[in-house]
């Protein structure tokens, strides 16, 4: 009897073929790391050792995320002034958690036809 292995935390390789999966998305690498965008806006980067994601977050929910997460969530000093948030990978429940992160950065990023055409990926399914 083998045994089968189970990653539990998502991984670089999880966030690209989660982003890819999203509609109308393509891969850039920008700025020496891959960026993923809707319609040509960027929805998602993978920077520098790709043990973190940054994603699109307004302000307000961004400081309540890294108050309330501060071990999931965290601010880049050069992403200060914008409504990106960063994202440790390893602080991630399970996948489902990780495309819900992705999905609602998508939504930020992507024109109304989009949203229009696959309602559901419209809002995040309540608790």
């Amino acid at each position: 009897m083998g045994t089968a292995t189970v990653r539990l935390m998502p991984d670089a390789e999880d966030v690209r073929r989660v982003a890819l999966s999203l509609p109308d998305t393509t891969e850039k690498v920008a700025w020496s790391m891959p960026t993923f965008r809707v319609a040509g806006k960027m929805f998602a980067t993978l920077p520098e050792d790709e043990t973190s994601m940054a994603v699109r977050c307004p302000k307000e929910e961004r400081d309540e995320l890294v108050l309330a997460e501060p071990d999931k969530f965290w601010i880049a000093d050069h992403e200060a002034g914008f409504a990106w948030v960063r994202v440790r990978l390893s602080a991630l429940e399970d996948e489902p958690e990780l495309r819900d992160i992705l999905a609602d950065s998508w939504r930020q990023a992507a024109p109304t036809r989009l949203l229009e055409s696959y309602p559901e990926l419209g809002l995040p399914a309540a608790d």
